[in-house]
């Protein structure tokens, strides 16, 4: 699964590159993810997740342990 937030499950999205004229072409909006490793104390062990910016500030809010119990409520494996 690329380009998808582990957390959010934000994806690309599509839309038009609208030129000075108004012509539009066929482009692709990307999530801005980025590759983040956290230390998990509660199972002493690191955890690498693929999230998106607005994820990461859900993390530090909620805590990581949240959100990693509610991902693995889902399905997700982690």
């Amino acid at each position: 699964m690329a380009r998808v937030c582990q957390v959010t499950g934000k994806k690309p999205l599509t839309g038009h590159k609208v030129s000075f004229s108004n012509k539009k072409a066929k482009r692709r909006f990307l999530p801005n993810l980025q590759k983040k490793r956290f230390y998990l104390a509660e199972e002493d062990r690191w955890i690498t997740l693929k999230l998106t910016a607005d994820a990461i500030r859900t993390i530090n809010k909620n805590g990581l342990y949240t959100v990693v119990k509610q991902l693995r409520a889902q399905g997700e494996k982690i």
